[in-house]
This record gives C-alpha cells, sequence and structure tokens, in this order.
C-alpha cells in the first residue's frame, strides 16, 4: 500500500514581512535589497510585532479547509538548524493555528505561520536574504493519498482554494512541496522542496518505483530525507530524516503570544468566497453542464470568471464549448487562464466566432495563436460570400480535370480530393459543409 503526505509552504500575499517592515517582493529586486536589520538577524536586533495581514491570511486558509481555530493564544518558537540562507540559524514558526481541516477526502493535521529563509546559490556560494521573513503558512496534511493521481488531483483542488481566496505572494509560482511517501514494509522518505505539481507527480512515480525496486531485492528502504533533481528525474539522498528533537524547538521570548479573537475569526468566516467546490455545484445547478465540464473550469478561476460571462453574452452551448477548447489548449501548454495575457483579445474570438464572422478552422487558429502570441489581435478574417465560393470551385474543377471525370463516374474519393483542393484554397474561410454544396452545385450544372 502507498501512503503519501504533504507538507505545503504558501508564500503569503502581504505587502511586508512577518515580523518587520521590509517589502516582500523579492523576485525582481535586486538582491539584499529589500533587508533590514531584523531579517537578516544583525546583533541586538528585534522582530517587530507580528504582521496581522499574514494572521488573518492564514485564517483565510484554515477555515476555508474546515479547520478547527486553536483557542489558546499563539506562541511563536524558534526552530533551530544551520544553513547559510538562515541569518538567525534559527526559523520562527509557530504552534499549530488551526487543526483538524479536510479537503477533498484528504485530513488536515494542522496550519501554522513561519518566516521564509533566504535563497542560498549553492554553486556560486551566494546568499539573497530578500526573501528572509516572507511570511509562509505550512499546511501539513495525513498521509492519507493513496495513488500519485489522488496526490495530483488534490494538489490542483487545494492550488485552486488558495486562487479563490487571494493569498498568494505570487500565484505564478504557487507553493512548494515536501512529500512524505511510503509503502508497505518499508520507512517513510521526505523529499523536500518540490517546486510544482507537475515535478511532484513526477517525484512520487520515481519514489514509488525505487521503493519496490528496493524491497523486492530483500532490501531496506532508510527513513532519510531527499532532494528532487528536476534536470535528472530522480531524487538524490540528503541526509538522515530530522525528529522534533534535532530542531531543539524553544519558545521565542522576543515575540509575546498573540490571541485570536473569536470575532475576527467569524469576520473572516462570513468574507469567504465561493470556493471551487461550491462553484462546481452552482454551474451543474444553474446552467445544466456536465459536472466533470463544471469542475473543469471551477478548478481554473479565471476560466470560470470567463465561461460565465460568455454564457451572459453567447449562451450555455457556445460558452461550454468555447471554454472546452480553451482548457484543452492550456492543458496542452501546462497553464492556467490566470497566466495569459491580454484576456480580452478571448472575448473579441468569441464574438468574431459566434456571430459567424469566422469558420471553426479559423476560429482554432486564432484560438492558438491568441494564447501563444501576447500581441496576437484576432481580426474579421471574414468568411467567403457564395459567390466567392462559387469562383474558388470552378477554379479548382478547372485545374482538376482527371478528378472532375473520376466524380463523373462515380468515384466518391475524387469528391473528397476536390473539397480538400477547395479547402485549401479558400484557407479556412469557407465553412465546409457550404463549400461542399456549391461544389456540388457546379458540378451538376457544368
Amino acid at each position: 500500500m502507498v501512503r503519501i503526505g504533504f507538507e505545503i509552504h504558501v508564500q503569503l500575499g502581504t505587502e511586508s514581512k512577518l515580523f518587520c517592515p521590509c517589502s516582500t517582493r523579492f523576485l525582481d529586486a535586486e538582491p539584499n535589497t529589500n533587508v533590514c536589520p531584523v531579517c537578516t538577524a544583525q546583533p541586538g536586533s528585534k522582530p517587530d510585532g507580528i504582521n496581522e495581514d499574514a494572521v488573518e491570511k492564514a485564517l483565510k486558509v484554515a477555515l476555508a479547509l474546515g479547520c478547527d481555530v486553536v483557542e489558546k493564544p499563539l506562541r511563536f518558537l524558534r526552530k533551530h538548524y544551520f544553513y547559510p540562507d538562515l541569518p538567525n540559524n534559527y526559523q520562527r514558526t509557530s504552534e499549530p493555528l488551526a487543526v483538524n481541516g479536510e479537503l477533498a477526502g484528504v485530513r488536515i493535521r494542522e496550519i501554522h505561520i513561519e518566516e521564509d529563509p533566504g535563497r542560498y546559490e549553492l554553486r556560486e556560494g551566494l546568499v539573497d536574504y530578500n526573501r528572509s521573513g516572507v511570511p509562509l503558512i505550512e499546511i501539513v496534511t495525513e498521509p492519507d493519498l493513496r495513488s500519485v493521481e489522488d496526490a495530483r488531483d488534490f494538489l490542483r483542488h487545494l492550488r485552486a482554494v488558495l486562487d479563490y481566496l487571494d493569498v498568494l505572494l505570487y500565484p505564478q509560482i504557487g507553493f512548494r512541496v515536501d512529500a512524505n511517501i511510503s509503502i508497505e514494509g518499508g520507512e517513510r522518505v521526505e523529499v523536500k522542496n518540490i517546486n510544482s505539481i507537475q515535478s511532484v507527480v513526477k517525484a512520487l512515480k520515481y519514489e514509488i518505483v525505487r521503493h519496490k525496486r528496493v524491497l523486492s531485492t530483500g532490501g531496506r528502504v532508510a527513513r532519510e530525507t531527499r532532494h528532487w533533481d528536476e534536470a535528472r528525474g530522480i531524487t538524490v539522498s540528503l541526509r538522515e530524516k530530522e525528529s522534533v528533537d534535532d530542531y531543539r524547538y524553544i519558545v521565542d521570548p522576543d515575540i509575546p503570544p498573540y490571541r485570536i479573537d473569536a470575532e475576527s475569526v467569524e469576520r473572516i468566516r462570513s468574507a469567504l468566497p465561493e470556493l471551487p467546490h461550491q462553484k462546481k455545484e452552482r454551474f451543474v445547478r444553474e446552467y445544466g453542464i456536465d459536472g466533470s465540464a463544471a469542475w473543469t473550469f471551477a478548478l481554473d478561476k479565471e476560466l470560470a470568471t470567463f465561461f460565465e460571462k460568455l454564457v451572459a453574452k453567447h449562451g450555455v452551448k457556445n460558452a461550454l464549448s468555447f471554454c472546452l477548447n480553451l482548457r484543452g489548449e492550456l492543458n496542452y501548454r501546462n497553464i492556467y487562464f490566470a497566466d495569459v495575457q491580454g484576456k480580452d483579445r478571448f472575448y473579441k474570438l468569441a464574438d468574431l466566432y459566434f456571430t459567424g464572422r469566422i469558420t471553426k478552422p479559423v476560429y482554432i487558429e486564432y484560438l492558438r495563436k491568441t494564447l501563444d502570441d501576447p500581441d496576437f489581435v484576432p481580426g474579421a478574417q471574414e468568411q467567403l460570400s457564395d459567390e466567392a465560393i462559387r469562383e474558388i470551385a470552378l477554379e479548382v474543377l478547372k485545374a482538376n480535370p482527371k478528378a472532375v471525370e473520376d466524380y463523373r463516374a462515380g468515384e466518391k474519393k475524387a469528391l473528397n480530393f476536390l473539397v480538400g483542393q477547395m479547402v485549401s484554397k479558400t484557407k479556412g474561410r469557407a465553412d465546409p459543409k457550404k463549400a461542399i454544396r456549391i461544389l456540388q452545385e457546379v458540378l451538376r450544372a457544368s
């Protein structure tokens, strides 16, 4: 039996860091510019009070995942370990903020707040502390997942929840995952710092095969921490798995306990947005669409919004068709609709197609170009008139007398050939059914 659990690290979208006023925006900043004595642990520096916006965003996540908020005052601990990206030589991490949640049948053991370390470039020996002190939450699940597919679906669902709550610092990054995996007869192995759902899937598949191979040959799967090597597609042993005692937790004397009052909890709970599973149920109920399609849209917040706007203008049937095609193209590119620039172009494309100004082949061509080229604007490559199609039919018949002769002799393949020539000449600007009808009319009249 395979058992999989996760520790998921989510960078919260606050303006300032957890214990100091420095900006959290580290991606585009010059190294070590969004820093101060607190987040670089200069001698004598003391942390400010906790960032209340971070606490509020953490509570939003906890309540959306059905967790019970812990009633006692929240204390911060020092988690000791030594690495160049950790200037204090300890990480400030809270006791559980919330416990006993659930998402898609997977139990959430706890959620707590902690500060992110800096970024250490091992090969160059350089450290950038811009990220040091950025507020994180860690979502810890029970090992309830039994397959790679279940793990992937759970993470997609969680990612959608975080998008709906609008709590991510950088939505394009999402979250980092530590995956814990074991197979009956072997020890639990942790794979650290996996940066995408796609990579989690690859890492889990690799580990399952590795565990089975070791056990089938009479070996022992060691309890250890491993690193996912994206370039090679393998996991690599880092160290023996730490225990709680190895971190030598102590209460941080510089941070007073933080009390979360019941009124704040209820205020945040009452303001929670419609969540993915609720949106799916509403789509099925209101629009009568298939549950699978509704869930596909609900998992992508911006695609769901786009779908509803299309329904309002072009009806359910057209909106469903358009968005399923769009979702398929997004899946092929492994992106969300939020990742696409210039979304107004898709409304224009829908208008062109559903008002009959472009054919389906042109629509599909434009859809792909709009996704791949942020500067491409769908134009009205108008459908050809009946008279223009008739002229092209005459040209095709004149250029292919042998095919015309074969058609008159009863060769059905000859008509297919002539239609192909028509499609080529019209370059997708003629409705295929109309082109065939006009071609046959010209054949009968000639």
